[in-house]
């Protein structure tokens, strides 16, 4: 199954609420015929937009393929949550990198997120602080208390309190969490629109992109022979190709899709709340779970809540993605039954065995960054600058994290996506059981 195809129409965004609301920005055209470049970017979300602006702005001529629009992908489709830190916590970290390895991968996520804002700010783009994170256990609570203090003490990080149950529900009116801390060093934001911003800069650096142009073959180069890269109108020989597809790469790269596997979220939006967005949110933040199947939202600047949850075992999206993610926001706040939904979304991500990022050296010059498993707002922008620099000889911050231990999915192309199936609908089954 190919993904670019499966579930959208050619060159078409989702119907979301952030396509409904986008920056103007001029479509790019198809690479048609013969090119060369320096540097081929495959991919033009967050990765692939960040490598061709770092790229172009080091005076490097490259050339960005993206089979449908910039920011088609899991960049213009996410919950738009700037979040702290790796996707893995700083004790898990440390038990697998050890903590002077653990302490950098902080520091390099604390340098993204100042990428990321500082991208944002030069694009014109709101970031609001604050995300909270919601416990549905006492033993979480006390797991984050803890957390909480080693940042402190360990990672010069001071930006996350406590809540307790009451000072939490003054904050989020629900009765479904026990406690939750809030990080007013992370924020939230429009994804669609910081996409389009970093496209429009990386255009405005001499960056070539082009829009409907989805990459058919690869054929790496080596120390003799220079890399192809072929789509359905056109061809290009680089020095350097960077892979920037994450979930949509599918077979382009066998190394790659064994160690990152696609899966999909849904998103809706309601109707404006009015005065009832007291009852969902009493700051403007943003909120995620601790389910397996996170649960995440926040409200946007006219007031509509904009709430993500769900499972999916399959690849294709549901019929009703509304009914799908009305059971999930009805559980956590069952006074809104009445309101109304007005946009419904899917989109698909990439996750890894040890939810890490994928940073692998595939071929000869290949660069590749992936998986980010549902933490990559941030990590994302910086993958591709790592990239950029790894490409100029500058390689100690792309190394960093290709040093993470990387397995490949068990079972193959044939049995991963059983097997992942299996995994999902028992920790599904898990968190309706609340265990």
């Amino acid at each position: 199954m190919n993904l670019l195809h499966s579930n959208d129409r050619l060159g078409e965004y989702p119907p979301s609420l952030y396509a409904a609301t986008r920056a103007d920005l001029r479509a790019f055209p198809p690479l048609v015929g013969e090119a060369r470049a320096d540097v081929v970017v495959i991919g033009g979300g967050y990765t692939g937009l960040s490598a061709a602006l770092h790229l172009a702005e080091a005076g490097r001529d490259v050339i960005l393929l993206e089979a449908h629009r910039v920011g088609f992908g899991a960049s213009g489709r996410n919950g738009g949550q700037l979040g702290s830190g790796q996707r893995l916590e700083v004790d898990d970290l440390e038990a697998m990198a050890g903590r002077e390895a653990a302490r950098r991968l902080w520091d390099m996520a604390e340098a993204a997120k100042t990428l990321t804002r500082d991208l944002a700010a030069i694009s014109g783009v709101p970031v609001a602080d604050g995300i909270a994170h919601a416990f549905r256990k006492p033993a979480e609570f006390d797991h984050a208390k803890a957390m909480i203090d080693r940042l402190a003490r360990d990672y010069d990080y001071h930006a996350i309190k406590a809540l307790d149950r009451d000072a939490f529900r003054a904050l989020l009116p629900s009765d479904a969490y026990v406690a939750g801390e809030l990080d007013m060093g992370a924020g939230h934001l429009h994804p669609l629109n910081l996409a389009l911003g970093i496209a429009r800069l990386a255009d405005a650096a001499g960056a070539c992109i082009h829009e409907l142009s989805e990459v058919t073959a690869i054929q790496h180069g080596n120390a003799t022979q220079k890399t192809v890269v072929t789509t359905a109108q056109g061809r290009v020989t680089c020095d350097h190709l960077i892979l920037a597809a994450n979930a949509y790469l599918g077979d382009l790269e066998p190394k790659v899709a064994a160690r990152v596997m696609p899966i999909n979220n849904f998103i809706v939006a309601t109707e404006p709340l009015g005065a009832r967005r007291a009852q969902v949110l009493t700051r403007d933040i943003g909120v995620h779970d601790t389910k397996f199947v996170v649960n995440y939202w926040r409200i946007d600047p006219e007031g509509r809540l904009i709430f993500g949850g769900g499972e999916n075992v399959s690849y294709s999206f549901p019929n009703d993605i509304f009914a799908k993610v009305r059971k999930p926001l009805l559980e956590i706040y069952p006074a809104l039954h009445d309101v109304r939904m007005t946009h419904a979304w899917g989109g698909t991500l990439a996750i890894t065995m040890n939810r890490m990022p994928c940073f692998i050296r595939p071929a000869p010059n290949c660069l590749s960054a992936s998986g980010y498993s549902g933490h990559g707002l941030a990590i994302a922008n910086l993958a591709g600058k790592l990239m950029a620099q790894a490409v100029a000889g500058q390689s100690e911050g792309f190394d960093a994290m290709a040093a993470l231990p990387q397995k490949p999915f068990p079972g193959g192309a044939m049995l991963r996506w059983p097997l992942l199936v299996a995994g999902m609908s028992w920790y599904s089954l898990r968190d309706r059981l609340g265990i």
